[in-house]
């Protein structure tokens, strides 16, 4: 993949796993991948219902503020028993401020006394800004599926990963390994969109 033509890329983002995530999976393509925070920008309030609203609301709030193209993703988890949910609001799905626990903890009490196969995906939309008001940003969307498991398992990942089961395997994406995480996962595959995209521009 040739490099992008910036030698800045914000992440609009402040959850470390996803910037985690993007410095590794951009390794090599970017020249220089600074998250928001370092920047003085914060995170604006969500606001929007759908995963394509809330990346392009952040791509574009970080854009305006450090006048650099910006890059940022809205993901979240759908269960098919929850009919969706938690959806856009995953990483509040326990209330403001809930942290993964928290969240794991009141998806896992939502899905008491639902028989397996609990099936679920990961979902990311990423999107790319040249500027504030690209008139035409790069959106592309990934899809990861799985099923929620009873308990949680695993040191790695975040969000939900930890409940998360791979495909129709026994791992859950916490137990993969970050370098196969970032080969199969909803955000892996988004981004791999995203350049191809941008490549094709």
């Amino acid at each position: 993949m040739a490099p992008l033509p910036w030698p800045r890329l914000v992440v609009a983002t402040g959850n470390p796993g996803k910037l985690r995530e993007f410095r590794q999976l951009l390794a090599g393509v970017a020249a220089e991948v600074v998250p928001q925070a370092e920047l003085g920008v914060p995170s604006p309030e969500e606001t929007e219902a759908t995963f394509v609203g809330n990346a392009l609301l952040k791509a574009r709030h970080a854009a305006r503020l450090t006048g650099c193209p910006a890059l940022a993703d809205d993901s979240g988890l759908e269960v098919d028993a929850l009919g969706g949910a938690p959806g856009v609001y995953s990483a509040r799905y326990a209330g403001d401020g809930a942290d993964d626990h928290a969240n794991n903890a009141r998806l896992l009490a939502a899905l008491q006394g639902v028989p397996d196969p609990r099936r679920a995906r990961y979902r990311a939309v990423i999107v790319l800004v040249r500027a504030a008001a690209d008139p035409a940003p790069l959106i592309a969307e990934g899809t990861w599926e799985g099923r929620i498991g009873h308990a949680p398992r695993g040191r790695g990942g975040f969000g939900y990963d930890p409940l998360f089961l791979v495909g129709d395997g026994d791992l859950t994406a916490a137990e993969l390994d970050p370098a196969e995480k970032n080969r199969v996962s909803h955000r892996a595959i988004a981004l791999a969109a995203l350049l191809a995209a941008l490549a094709r521009a």
